[in-house]
């Protein structure tokens, strides 16, 4: 391969040396009962990951309200910070730059992280799926529609994980408005039956975001902020697709012109949504003339792909999540073109070092 369009610099409102994301994902290594990211663990499996362009980490709940997942670091106590410090600083040393992801799970949670009380949502909506907790997956609950002032609460709670994230060391966030998690249920209509300013109109249901977005470039730069979206997800965590999926997602992006973020993060779908009406199926394709910043897409790409998807010019950025996880030194076997070991699936949730930190490089 002459030139690799993934191993190149970029240089926008965001600096990296590659075109290689770490993609965030949930490892559920944090089983302590404060939460907390530990050095020996979290901090040498993102620093052994540190040649990518950009590490996003695994999302971190703003919130006790905000989790959902058994042993998901947080980033709202003085001891996750201090945890995350740590973190971050073993990335630095390796010259690599690490976001994190900010993260409310809503209505995937359950009573049983909440002490018998139930997660909160746009509406009350039950997503009839299953909820990982700390007795084994369970059927989620209907949950409780969200007050005005449980939503200013949240607003306040992602400004203030802003402030923790910039303590912590990190060179920025990431908004978790994807997945079927909190902000994509007020995003989408089948969550979403709102009467007040949060409900109806795509306005009021892309309302939430956008307060919180406003919130956190108090304390942050514009340009320190990044934000996923999953467009067309569809069959999963109760989330389906109808007319006005997509136009709500093209409002999103194209309101996102007006600030001067990191980039936004888009996946491909991530079940075939190509015999599901008002879906799109190409979604870097789609939404790459709606956007003039930087956008991040990721979903199954490979190295071919990936270097494609950017000589198009569909993408600037590249996240891959499950590669990495296996492949610490993904951007060095891709600069010499080695194969890629492959990934225990087995291991992906579970505690200690097996499968997390035992990867060997190449």
């Amino acid at each position: 391969m002459s030139k690799q369009h993934l191993l190149t610099p970029y240089k926008k409102n965001i600096s990296l040396n590659n075109r290689v994301v770490m993609a965030p994902m949930t490892r559920s290594r944090a089983d302590n009962d404060g939460k907390v990211p530990t050095n020996d663990l979290h901090g040498l499996y993102y620093e052994q990951r540190a040649s990518a362009g950009l590490i996003i980490t695994e999302g971190s709940q703003v919130s006790k309200q905000a989790v959902g997942y058994i042993n998901t670091p947080g980033i709202h106590t003085d001891e996750q910070v201090e945890g995350w410090k740590k973190v971050t600083q073993r990335v630095h040393d390796k010259d690599g730059k690490i976001f994190i992801q900010l993260w409310h799970v809503g209505r995937m949670s359950h009573p049983d992280f909440h002490d018998g009380d139930l997660p909160v949502s746009a509406s009350a909506i039950n997503p009839s799926a299953k909820s990982f907790t700390p007795d084994g997956f369970k059927d989620t609950v209907t949950p409780k529609a969200m007050t005005i002032e449980e939503i200013k609460q949240t607003v306040k709670d992602f400004q203030d994980a802003a402030v923790n994230a910039v303590e912590a060391g990190f060179d920025g966030v990431e908004i978790h408005s994807s997945n079927g998690y909190l902000f994509q249920q007020f995003f989408n209509a089948c969550s979403n039956e709102r009467t007040d300013e949060y409900g109806g109109s795509i306005e009021n249901r892309a309302r939430f975001f956008f307060e919180v977005l406003d919130a956190m470039k108090e304390v942050i730069p514009q340009e320190k902020i990044g934000a996923r979206f999953n467009p067309s997800l569809h069959g999963m965590s109760g989330i389906t697709v109808d007319e006005e999926t997509i136009p709500t997602f093209e409002y999103i992006i194209k309101k996102l012109n007006d600030y001067n973020l990191a980039y936004i993060h888009l996946s491909e779908p991530f079940t075939d949504v190509s015999e599901v009406p008002f879906a799109v199926t190409d979604i870097a394709k789609h939404f790459r003339p709606l956007y003039n910043g930087t956008l991040m897409i990721n979903t199954d790409f490979d190295q071919d792909k990936g270097n494609q998807v950017l000589e198009a010019g569909d993408a600037d950025l590249v996240a891959y999540g499950k590669p990495f996880i296996s492949n610490p030194d993904l951007v060095e076997r891709f600069e010499n073109n080695i194969e890629l070991a492959d990934w225990d699936k087995d291991t992906f949730y579970t505690t200690g070092p097996e499968g997390y930190t035992d990867y060997p490089k190449a």
